[in-house]
């Protein structure tokens, strides 16, 4: 279950990305997976970072679709995705990591 907690800001917002992603490292570890996308500033990069050191399989949009590469940027800067796919093709991610998990 998702929720909404008043509380201290993280990474400048509420909700934060970064929250979202710690949660899952957390909770689900290398059972989790892990996609950031268009938008501005870090939230996000330190949490999908986490996740990718829990062992969760991670994507990030590239720069050439995204419209604010910001969020996607910091997090691959900081090491913590796995795979770097236009728009288009991270459905298709998706799907080729849950088979692989499955199979």
């Amino acid at each position: 279950m998702v929720g909404i907690k008043e509380g201290p800001l993280v990474s400048r917002h509420r909700p934060s990305v970064d929250v979202l992603f710690r949660s899952a490292a957390r909770a689900a570890g290398s059972n989790a997976m892990g996609v950031i996308m268009t938008g501005m500033g870090d939230d996000g990069a330190r949490g999908m970072d986490e996740m990718h050191k829990a062992g969760a399989f991670t994507v990030a949009q590239d720069e050439a679709t995204s419209i604010v590469f910001g969020m996607p940027k910091e997090a691959i800067a900081r090491g913590g995705v796995d795979r770097i796919v236009p728009l288009e093709q991270i459905a298709r991610e998706i799907m080729a990591a849950d088979r692989r998990h499955l199979g």
